[in-house]
């Protein structure tokens, strides 16, 4: 039996190294002129196979074995022989090198097509009919008949970008050669690398709206979501969150937990990438911000000027408050302000207001700034312009120069009619800047809104009535007795909403409104002057959200409107949300506005 058994062995043994020779002898008439490094290579994959066969149990089968060689020598062949032809596709600069490479006498197999076609897709195109123009050529269809007759050897990684290039190279939805790889996509779809699936769905959404594509593309984020767990390092996750985490709700949730698997590994870029994508996708993901905000604080990275812009900028779009990510990010800035950008100044400024963070010297900081605008705003996306000059008013910062670039009709008539939301918030800020152009500049010389412009727009009073506002309109309507004693809602030309305004005499007694003129108004609607020693009175009620973070200061905007109301010519009834709530009975609040009424006409008095 032993010698039975030997026998065998050295048989199996002999039958190997016959095959093995056989192989190597076809390698050497294939490639005579294959480099040494080549060489190299397939002894290795020789010596490998020939010594495993000692240990593996599957070196009792043979087929095994000529399998692994057959892999070996595939990745060999197509490697090696074909590098210098890869530089040739690699360095070509014109869509013609790389079709002149079928007329040179190359021996181009379907890897080479691919590789072109990827090349192809990155090569710029003067006018957008010279892609269609290179479609119809003929050596552009024979690349298309040679990669798809040999589909099934391209390489998975390759096989990626090559779909995603067909689909940036806009090949019609009917050609068979582009629905041949997605098949074969399909077909490989479990063997892609988790990546590369990411990047083909990414190319299926924004590269290719037809409806095949869009069929692969639920397959690819169908496998996306069942394989998230194989993702292991945090750039790979943060990628994938930043390319297709918005393409489908249940993978974004996957990969939000992944992320706070991984969020330990995560450097001050990847936790930056994270809260922009977060901010993009209105994601308010509480969990992951406080994960992430822990690693801000806790580590000492050094975070540069971008990276602290796009965290305020995230933070501040979620309006995700947390006190100590604040006090660091206005303490870095600070430091920096001298080298922000006008624009920059902006959007950190707009950032915070979003927070309702107050840092006094940062703040102060960017009010110098202004300094050194100069004709640095014209050079502003118009809507930044208005965002500016307006935040200048604010700060009661602005200057003549700066009103009368916004307010000049070759640049305002842009917001005029715009239907947006967008368009009518940025609208609304230029009527707040008319009207620190009016009330606060008395040297002003203009330009101004027209009277067409400033006049309420019907979605000025159309908005969701307060739990607030409700209780206050009813003890006003109490107070007052009859219409004709106040108006309620009155929306302003200075683009500002009054909750109440009404008009009294020197002996504190109620005046019928609409008898008198109004200058505030858009439209006038009275005729006659307000007696001697009369005074309007506006109510303002104070909400919640118009306060600091935690404090009883007004937020800038309302500090604003406060002004152009005392400097419109009015004394002002403030209703903070904070004293109302202590109010119990309708007793209560009505003697709290009488109050409040007689407190404003005697501090008027006492001036």
């Amino acid at each position: 039996m032993e010698v039975s058994g030997g026998a065998s062995g050295d048989i199996m043994a002999a039958h190997l190294v016959k095959q093995c020779t056989c192989l190597l002898r076809e390698a050497a008439r294939l490639a005579p002129a294959m480099a040494p490094i080549g060489q190299l290579r397939l002894a290795r994959v020789a010596q490998k196979t020939l010594t495993s066969s000692a240990t593996s149990p599957s070196s009792h089968f043979p087929s095994s074995m000529m399998k692994l060689v057959e892999n070996e020598n595939e990745k060999v062949f197509t490697l090696y022989p074909g590098n210098h032809i890869d530089q040739l596709i690699k360095k070509a600069t014109r869509p013609e090198e790389l079709l002149e490479l079928l007329d040179a006498g190359h021996h181009l197999n379907n890897n080479h097509a691919a590789l072109i076609f990827i090349r192809l897709s990155r090569l710029p195109f003067e006018k957008p009919e010279d892609k269609a123009s290179l479609i119809q050529d003929a050596r552009f269809q024979q690349l298309l008949h040679l990669l798809n007759s040999q589909i099934s050897s391209v390489w998975h990684g390759t096989l990626s970008r090559l779909l995603r290039s067909l689909y940036s190279l806009g090949l019609p939805e009917t050609s068979k050669e582009l629905q041949s790889v997605e098949q074969e996509v399909r077909w490989r779809m479990r063997r892609l690398k988790y990546r590369h699936l990411a990047l083909l769905a990414e190319s299926c959404a924004t590269l290719s709206r037809k409806q095949h594509s869009q069929e692969l593309l639920a397959e690819l984020l169908m496998h996306l979501e069942r394989r998230w767990t194989e993702i292991e390092d945090g750039r790979t996750l943060v990628t994938i969150m930043m390319k297709v985490g918005h393409l489908s709700e249940s993978l974004m949730n996957r990969l939000e937990d992944k992320c706070l698997e991984l969020v330990e590994q995560f450097g001050p870029d990847e936790l930056r990438k994270v809260l922009v994508t977060l901010a993009a996708q209105s994601r308010r993901s509480v969990p992951l911000l406080r994960a992430v905000s822990y690693h801000l604080v806790q580590k000492p990275f050094h975070l540069t000027k971008g990276i602290l812009l796009d965290l305020a900028y995230a933070y501040g779009k979620l309006n995700f408050h947390q006190t100590q990510v604040c006090q660091r990010l206005a303490a870095d800035l600070l430091s920096l302000t001298p080298s922000l950008t006008s624009g920059e100044v902006a959007r950190c400024a707009k950032s915070f207001a979003l927070l309702k963070w107050l840092n006094l010297p940062l703040f102060e900081a960017f009010a110098q700034v202004h300094e050194k605008l100069g004709s640095e705003l014209a050079g502003l996306e118009p809507a930044l312009q208005v965002d500016l000059v307006w935040a200048l008013c604010v700060l009661q910062q602005a200057q003549e120069a700066e009103l009368q670039t916004v307010l000049h009709p070759k640049f305002h008539t842009q917001f005029l009619g715009g239907k947006s939301q967008k368009d009518q918030n940025i609208f609304q800020k230029l009527l707040h800047i008319n009207a620190t152009a009016l009330l606060e500049h008395p040297e002003y010389s203009g330009p101004l809104l027209p009277a067409s412009a400033v006049a309420p727009r019907p979605s000025a009073l159309d908005r969701k009535v307060t739990p607030l506002q409700k209780e206050l309109q009813e003890t006003l309507k109490g107070l007052l007795g009859s219409a004709d004693r106040g108006s309620l809602e009155v929306a302003t030309q200075y683009g500002w909403v009054l909750d109440a305004e009404v008009l009294l005499d020197s002996d504190g007694q109620f005046l019928p409104l609409r008898d008198f003129v109004a200058p505030h108004l858009a439209q006038p609607i009275g005729s006659q002057p307000p007696p001697p020693g009369a005074k309007r009175l506006a109510f303002l009620r104070w909400e919640f959200p118009n306060f600091n973070n935690r404090s009883k200061d007004l937020l800038g905007r309302f500090v604003l409107a406060r002004r152009h109301i005392l400097a419109a010519g009015f004394l002002i009834v403030d209703v903070p949300f904070y004293e109302w709530l202590e109010l119990k009975s309708e007793w209560q609040k009505g003697a709290y506005l009488k109050d409040k009424i007689r407190k404003a006409m005697s501090e008027e008095l006492a001036k």
